[in-house]
């Protein structure tokens, strides 16, 4: 993990980061699971958990295991935890594109009134807020690929170095997205990729018939203010 390239541009792609022993695993293990009401749907298919730490806890294990420890923790601290995991799968029953965006909200247990945590929402009764920039910016994002994901199949579209500059209007990502370094982050399956929130980014719908699965987790090494509590610590 190149620390200080991951501080600039606000993301790092890790090849062959989980061997094919385990991503077989978590694929087959994922494929059993019964979405229920935590589901994320489009069009009335199912295509990804919200909380996923919650019904699956083989994820929880993988989260701290070993493997995932070694990539997150050089940059979000020994003390970092996982807070939130997230799973995708894009195929041609759901497919979507997603336009550039930031990542603003996190989920917690309850919902509290404390200064800075605005924009309160409930998605499959989980209470999700927008934290302050201090918050997110704490926040490392790791994306573990259980396919090959490229142009084809939605792979994110991010613009380097754009978490260094907070929350961003959207005049700012506007401006950001015409005029700053735009990568594709082709990933391999296996490979992992470890971004900020607040990096901007997108993805295209799918192209081709293939899935696209993702566990996405989030980690961070802060304690929430007056009583909030991250919903999957």
């Amino acid at each position: 993990m190149r620390t200080e390239l991951f501080n600039e541009r606000g993301f790092e792609i890790v090849d062959n980061a989980v061997d094919n022993q385990t991503v077989d695993y978590l694929t087959i293990e994922l494929s059993q699971l019964k979405f229920g009401k935590a589901a994320k749907k489009r069009k009335a298919v199912a295509f990804g958990i919200r909380n996923l730490l919650n019904v699956a806890p083989f994820v929880r294990e993988f989260a701290d295991s070993d493997v995932v420890r070694k990539l997150v923790e050089p940059i979000a601290g020994e003390k970092s935890q996982v807070v939130r995991a997230i799973f995708f799968d894009k195929t041609p029953e759901a497919n979507w594109k997603v336009p550039i965006h930031q990542d603003l909200t996190i989920t917690v247990r309850e919902q509290k009134n404390v200064d800075g945590f605005t924009a309160w929402t409930k998605k499959a009764d989980i209470a999700h807020v927008q934290p302050p920039a201090s918050v997110l910016e704490n926040i490392v994002s790791l994306r573990v690929h259980l396919d090959d994901t490229d142009c084809s199949n939605g792979a994110l579209r991010v613009v380097a170095g754009s978490h260094r500059f907070g929350k961003l209007s959207a005049a700012e990502i506007q401006q950001m997205k015409a005029e700053g370094e735009t990568v594709t982050c082709r990933v391999r399956k296996g490979g992992a990729m470890l971004m900020r929130p607040l990096l901007l980014h997108a993805s295209s719908a799918a192209t081709n018939a293939l899935h696209r699965r993702v566990l996405h987790f989030e980690f961070s090494s802060l304690k929430l203010p007056e009583g909030l509590e991250w919903f999957g610590s």
